[in-house]
């Protein structure tokens, strides 16, 4: 019988505390690879190799194909399935993903995801220009928040990771409503791959775009996350972290809002300001109630 991997492992360490040291066992996430194939008319090709968490496989390759812009819809792919023609300990490592055309699309652009690994995810820069040219628009809908609404978020997300507690190892993306009631949250070493598993669900679910939604991630906000989040739809982006330049960049080219550093009662808004519903009018360079900045740093709109 060939046992399929799971999303953590036991091991043993040699736990020191102060001048004591005891022997015990400890979780660890799982990490292995996975090879993504497209299939389509007869031909099939290797488009990624990433280092992931097993588990939801389907969803992660579907997420990265349509974050990438190789499929825009749920109805252009087939099916999904493992490779069975591999030897047994690679068996659930590689997932073919056969599209309906009949033949394989311009696989140019993603030559250079011939290996990709946890911790960059998808490697390479893209640009602003390149999403605008796949036809990424600015989200629709009239979603407003609520103070309230978003400084609950991290705590529904935490709550949702159910590998996290034991491993203490992996990354998350959640997807919320307008209400800020937890629809799905998806884990994995990769915090790019969290997100690919994310959105390859919601596409596999007939639920893009994500309009009127929130997307949450445990950790920064990288340009890589929150093009994903544009490509989808989505019009606020949180994180528990600080964004980079690009993201930032990127999220008030596509009208998303973006928010860093969402712990506790206070986070900082980067882009799309208008979204919120403050406690309290914005006053000169001082921000509003519940609008605020870790120590040390100023609010951004």
């Amino acid at each position: 019988m060939i046992r399929r991997p799971g999303s953590q492992v036991r091991t043993t360490v040699h736990a020191v505390r102060g001048g004591t040291v005891e022997r015990r066992t400890d979780a660890l996430a799982t990490e292995e690879p996975l090879e993504v194939r497209l299939a389509a008319g007869g031909q099939q090709r290797t488009v990624a190799v990433t280092m992931r968490t097993p588990g939801n496989d389907f969803e992660l390759a579907a997420g990265f194909l349509f974050g990438e812009g190789v499929v825009a819809s749920r109805e252009e792919i087939r099916r999904i399935a493992y490779c069975l023609d591999l030897p047994a300990e690679q068996l659930y490592n590689v997932v073919t993903v056969e599209l309906r055309a009949g033949r394989l699309p311009d696989l140019a652009p993603l030559e250079r995801y011939g290996y990709t690994t946890s911790a960059c995810g998808v490697c390479g820069k893209g640009s602003i220009e390149a999403l605008t040219r796949r036809g990424c628009r600015p989200p629709a809908g009239g979603l407003r928040l609520t103070h309230e609404t978003l400084v609950q978020l991290p705590e529904r997300l935490r709550a949702g990771q159910r590998l996290f507690a034991p491993t203490g190892g992996l990354h998350a993306s959640a997807l919320f409503d307008a209400r800020g009631t937890l629809l799905a949250v998806r884990e994995d070493v990769g915090r790019h791959n969290a997100m690919d598993k994310l959105v390859g669900w919601a596409l596999l679910e007939g639920r893009l775009p994500l309009d009127d939604h929130i997307v949450m991630v445990s950790g920064r906000a990288s340009f890589e996350l929150v093009q994903k989040a544009v490509a989808a739809g989505v019009p606020v982006f949180c994180a528990v972290s600080a964004p980079s330049s690009l993201a930032v960049e990127t999220a008030r080219a596509f009208g998303v809002t973006l928010i860093g550093f969402l712990r506790g009662d206070r986070f900082n808004v980067y882009s799309g300001f208008e979204r919120l519903v403050p406690r309290a009018p914005l006053s000169g360079a001082s921000p509003a109630p519940g609008i605020s900045a870790p120590p040390g740093r100023s609010a951004s709109r």
